[in-house]
């Protein structure tokens, strides 16, 4: 993509502003210049690009790694919750963010090299964060490696994550004889790693469902599950504020003793020395490009409202008479003015695109780019655009999302008698008179009369975006646990421990002078004439608890009875007859002989590139094993199971 990076970045008015490289200067262009204007801008150093919501953020991002490649850019997720809330980010969303730091200050380090492009929503920029986040180490292993297995349990310990018998979630890890497992927050599939003594004899990915292994790796790179370390000195800073604080001394103590605790990360002014913004990590000579400033201005000034007003009805505030206990206001949002001239006096660019004009004190160009017309699926007003521009020699390039809807539009030109080549990559000249179809994930298409080229994207020409083929991303909710906002009185709901119970009521009690939340679940009278028993849980636990997912209307088990572990033991009976059946199943098929089917068809590859889902690593290599098992004369139990 080069070659349009080229094309656009000749438009006169971009040209010369990129030259003069202001330090403060806003242009008015389409929303489809954002990628190419941050591609460009990439050129020079590195680019933060700030967009309205975490949304925007990723599909900016797939955009900008069209064009300047995907290892060069990276999305900077936000929390999400708000700096005082007492909960904690998810495991997977502080690993990406510890790894986008890490290569921002550490360029070379890391999974990939250093980046070029950061794209973050608002909600990130205006977020202050512990200082020295980009400094903490993750923990490296690569096959061959010799570490003592005691060095590395200490490691993964110091980086939060836990320790348990069997790894299920991220962020944990688990030890048995010479063999750990971990579970680092930014893969998709858990690692094994194999001892021999001191050595590190292999790395293989493994499934959490069996625990079995798969594919082989070279390297595990796993940076830190928190935000804020338990280390000595948050440790000693935690005991003493459980003394000058009592409210709190409960959740510091553990803190103290080295226990995580759910939202322990909205304490992290008062145990840490400073706080710091994500812009203090860009270099020196790094450049801000804000997209639609006017979108996140009002985003900005909405989130910092909501979290003036959270913390003043915060646990905290509530917890002492109205005013938080201890100084918080250093992890509060920021102002976008304040970040604004907090970067501008460090001597970095802050540059804004919008599509309309802004009234304000910066320079402001008008870049003489039109967006591409949205057809929406109307062929006939596509095909005569494309036509009278390829009768004037415009040079004319067309992106589709994947191999089989590129080579089905080129079919689709050659029958109303308009010229269209596949390519791979884009020549270095483009050549006037043919339409050039490329893989790429454009939103939208620009046009230029003065630059005599136009670009159409998929999403111009059918009114849908483009298939997502990337990296998977992270599960969005939080490990199992249920929303008690959800749940109506009588829901009946399941605990690990004490099995089927029946949601009564969402309360609050202090205990030893804190208040705290506590879910409230009915068991069935340990005795009969008596009342029920109730089990009170408390927020941080409600992992343990789910929502019941059975038919029928089920039997209340008795706290500390023998009904739970009766009707586990029904259901693994259960499992059991099930398996037997299959396996009967399996072997009648066996000795039926199959039919071998063709291979795939290009209509069938057009027919999976406009799949509107993204499927997971795991059915796409199901997919293809069953399509090489039905190119074959199998056994049919092949072509049911793959």
């Amino acid at each position: 993509m080069d070659a349009l990076m080229r094309v656009l970045g000749s438009e006169p008015t971009l040209a010369g502003a990129l030259a003069e490289g202001g330090r403060a200067l806003d242009l008015q262009a389409p929303p489809a210049v954002r990628p190419f204007l941050a591609g460009l801008l990439a050129q020079r150093s590195t680019v933060l690009v700030v967009v309205a919501t975490a949304r925007e953020a990723e599909d900016l991002t797939a955009e900008i790694g069209t064009l300047i490649g995907p290892d060069n850019v990276a999305s900077y997720p936000a929390w999400e919750t708000l700096p005082h809330e007492r909960l904690s980010p998810r495991s997977d969303t502080v690993g990406r963010r510890l790894a986008v730091l890490r290569r921002l200050a550490h360029p070379g380090t890391g999974d990939a090299g250093p980046l070029r492009v950061v794209v973050a929503p608002v909600r990130s920029v205006l977020q202050p964060q512990v200082k020295g986040l980009a400094d903490l180490a993750p923990v490296e292993l690569s096959a061959g490696q010799e570490i003592a297995l005691d060095e590395v349990i200490r490691g993964l310990s110091e980086a939060a994550y836990c320790r348990v018998d069997l790894v299920e979630r991220r962020g944990e890890f688990a030890v048995r004889g010479g063999i750990v497992d971990i579970f680092p927050p930014t893969l998709d599939h858990p690692l094994r790693v194999e001892f021999w003594g001191d050595t590190v004899e292999e790395i293989r990915e493994f499934a959490v469902a069996d625990q079995r292994s798969m594919d082989k790796v070279e390297r595990l790179w796993a940076p830190p599950c928190r935000e804020l370390l338990l280390t000595e000195e948050v440790r000693a800073r935690a005991s003493q504020l459980a003394v000058e604080q009592p409210q709190l001394a409960e959740m510091l103590t553990k803190m103290s003793e080295g226990l995580a605790v759910e939202g322990m990360e909205s304490l992290a002014p008062a145990l840490v020395d400073e706080m710091e913004l994500l812009v203090d990590l860009l270099p020196a000579d790094a450049s801000i490009l804000v997209c639609d400033p006017e979108r996140v201005r009002t985003r900005a000034h909405d989130l910092v409202a909501t979290s003036e007003e959270f913390l003043q009805a915060s646990w905290a505030a509530a917890g002492s008479g109205g005013s938080a206990p201890i100084d918080l206001g250093a992890a509060a949002f920021h102002s976008i003015a304040d970040v604004r001239a907090h970067t501008l006096a460090s001597g970095r660019a802050w540059w804004s695109q919008s599509p309309f004009g802004l009234d304000t004190d910066d320079d402001t160009r008008t870049i003489a780019l039109e967006a591409a017309p949205a057809y929406r699926g109307d062929t006939a007003a596509a095909l005569a655009d494309l036509g009278s521009w390829l009768h004037e020699g415009r040079r004319v390039v067309i992106t589709t999302p994947a191999p089989g809807i590129a080579q089905r539009t080129v079919e689709w030109l050659s029958e109303n008698d308009l010229p269209g080549a596949v390519v791979e990559a884009l020549p270095d000249v483009i050549p006037a008179g043919v339409a050039q179809v490329v893989c790429g994930e454009l939103a939208h298409g620009l046009l230029s009369n003065a630059l005599s080229f136009a670009l159409v994207t998929y999403d111009d020409l059918v009114g849908q975006r483009p298939v997502e083929r990337g990296e998977r991303k992270m599960p969005a909710r939080r490990r199992k646990q249920i929303d008690p906002l959800e749940l109506s009185p009588g829901d009946f709901v399941v605990h690990e421990q004490h099995g089927v119970g029946r949601y009564v009521e969402l309360v609050q009690r202090v205990v030893q002078g804190a208040a705290r939340e506590y879910l409230v679940i009915e068991y069935g009278a340990s005795k009969r004439g008596q009342p029920a028993d109730r089990l009170f849980v408390p927020m941080d636990q409600l992992d343990q608890v789910t929502r019941y997912v059975g038919g029928e209307s089920p039997s209340l088990d008795r706290l500390g009875g023998a009904d739970w572990s009766a009707r586990k033991g029904r259901a693994r009976k259960a499992v059991r007859q099930i398996a037997g059946e299959l396996i009967k199943l399996y072997a009648a098929r066996q000795s039926t002989k199959g039919y071998a089917f063709g291979p795939d068809t290009p209509w069938q590859r057009e027919l999976e590139d406009a799949f509107p889902f993204q499927e997971t690593p795991d059915q796409l290599s199901t997919v293809e094993e069953v399509k090489r098992d039905m190119e074959r004369t199998v056994p049919m139990d092949r072509l049911v199971c793959g």
